[in-house]
């Protein structure tokens, strides 16, 4: 297989091109590549014979060009870098008729002068010479890309999913028992492990120049109590049962509070861990956790604050004045006259007159799956069966970007640059007095003593740092589910509702069924759910 090529011959009284047609199933020639050639060599043409002769070019075929006599043109080639420098092409073309050819050493020579120096393909260009073949891409130099490392992980032998909703039943109810988001771990077990990373190699060009990957991180374990590490710092291991979790890329460790109900006879709890609930929360009364609250009967007027999820198995009437939060998710059969904020999302099968804040989504589903009275408000979405009531109850529900959020992001900004600003003034301090021993001079013991304070300090102000760093981490995942905000009513959503999507908003005037709101052209439009 050899492609279509050209030859330039020079007769008396004028310049030809002989043209070549392929061989084999080669390319045929191009009448761009062959205008090229023609123009850096200055020699006049006729575009339109140049084509009408290369149309259905199927036999050697002499075109005469001009009329004017030109000196002879050697072999010669045109070179291509590929825009990374890791590849070096070249297209030879064959000399005017009776002109010198272009030798091996030569074209290596020419190479280099063009500083195509690493990874000469000899073989290729060796090939070239005992056969010719032209307009034809012949590879001369080929780089070695760098090999990119793989960063460093944690593996963890526990489920990290914070996130698990609630199972759908085929009747049409919701299963607020098959949640699975608490790990229990027994004394000694293993619970996480790095995989180091792995560095790159570097690479090189074809004109020499060194190429470097990519840096790679390394993985950091980062945990809590009851967690003990390997002597490398690679693996960890529970020292107490209990039941572990990720929390903002930390792994936690706690034991696990049970409680027939909280009322008169336990008082307010407080516990630094997760709690169970078997019984009722009743009125008055307040349960705060580190951890997960589970309860699996009702919560009436109370105040319920976890620092992870949420789950009430008989649901919730607050009496206007119950209150749930959670950096979670909440869970609830029902929800009514309460107050519910939420980290994550927020799933029940029914919410009546309740004031509802999710940091993601807001899932009203199940067999009733209605909305009714009070405000809900998402960062990314709100799904229900049935949204407001035939009897006009006040509904409002906002999706869209939380401007707490921002607010929030903002501050823990700030504060980030206050920790970095008091770390490196301290630095600067310890580094003196490391100098000055390494150097055998001697510091005093008050010196010393502040010395282990700051020390002290700045290791207390790195954490905090590294907790920022995950909570920003947080803030921009919420941030950026909430970039297309909508509203998604399974059956009927009726006359009076408000819907508020970022800073835009629509009141419904009459019943529709099966639709879904989003921000479109500056306001709230309707479309089919699909």
């Amino acid at each position: 297989m050899k492609n279509g090529f050209f030859q330039l011959v020079h007769k008396i009284g004028g310049t030809f091109i002989r043209l070549i047609p392929p061989k084999d199933g080669g390319e045929a020639l191009s009448l761009n590549e062959l205008k090229e050639y023609l123009d850096a060599r200055e020699v006049a043409y006729n575009t339109g014979e140049l084509k009408e002769a290369l149309e259905g070019l199927a036999s050697e075929k002499l075109v005469r060009l001009n009329g004017e006599s030109m000196r002879p043109c050697r072999e010669s080639y045109s070179l291509y870098v590929s825009s990374d420098k890791m590849t070096a092409t070249v297209r030879f073309y064959a000399p005017s008729q009776g002109a010198e050819k272009l030798t091996e050493e030569e074209m290596i020579s020419d190479l280099k002068a063009k500083r195509i120096q690493y990874g000469i393909c000899s073989e290729n260009i060796e090939k070239f010479f005992k056969d010719r073949s032209y307009c034809e891409d012949v590879v001369v130099a080929e780089g070695e890309p760098c090999q990119p490392g793989v960063p460093g992980r944690i593996e963890y032998m526990f489920s990290t999913d914070r996130k698990a909703k609630p199972t759908l039943r085929k009747d049409g109810s919701v299963d607020f028992h098959k949640l699975n988001t608490i790990c229990p771990c027994k004394k000694d077990e293993l619970l996480a492990k790095v995989i180091p990373a792995v560095h790159g190699e570097k690479g090189c060009n074809v004109y020499g120049e060194v190429t470097k990957p990519p840096a790679v991180k390394e993985a950091k374990l980062r945990f809590g109590k009851n967690i003990s590490a390997s002597e490398d710092r690679l693996e960890i291991y529970s020292k107490v049962d209990g039941h572990v979790a990720l929390i903002n890329g930390e792994v936690f460790v706690t034991n696990l509070l049970e409680l027939e109900n909280v009322d008169v006879s336990t008082g307010d709890i407080e516990y630094d861990g997760s709690i169970l609930i078997r019984g009722n929360v009743f009125s008055g009364y307040s349960v705060k956790a580190t951890g997960d609250i589970d309860i699996k009967g009702v919560v009436e007027g109370a105040m319920v604050e976890s620092g992870g999820n949420i789950s009430i198995a008989r649901g919730m009437n607050g009496m206007s004045k119950g209150m749930l939060e959670a950096k979670g998710h909440v869970v609830s059969k029902y929800l009514e006259n309460a107050h519910v904020s939420a980290g994550s999302y927020v799933a029940a099968e029914a919410v009546l007159h309740s004031q509802v804040y999710a940091g993601t989504e807001i899932l009203i589903t199940g067999r009733k799956g209605f909305i009714t009275g009070g405000k809900v408000m998402a960062s990314n979405k709100v799904a229900v069966k049935t949204l407001g009531s035939t009897m006009g109850a006040s509904t409002v529900v906002t999706v869209g970007l939380n401007p707490e959020l921002k607010k929030k992001q903002a501050m823990l900004l700030q504060e980030m640059q206050e920790i970095r600003k008091s770390i490196a003034s301290i630095e600067p301090v310890l580094l003196a007095v490391i100098q000055k021993k390494q150097m055998s001079i001697s510091v005093s013991d008050e010196k010393m003593k502040n010395i282990r304070r700051l020390a002290i300090i700045r290791q207390k102000q790195k954490r905090k740092l590294e907790n920022i760093y995950a909570e920003l981490d947080e803030l921009d995942d919420i941030l950026m589910a909430s970039e297309n905000p909508a509203v998604e009513v399974e059956d009927a959503v009726y006359p009076g509702t408000k819907i508020c999507i970022q800073d835009v908003s629509m009141v419904i005037k009459s019943t529709i069924k099966y639709c879904r709101f989003i921000r479109s052209e500056g306001e709230v439009k309707m479309t089919v759910l699909s």
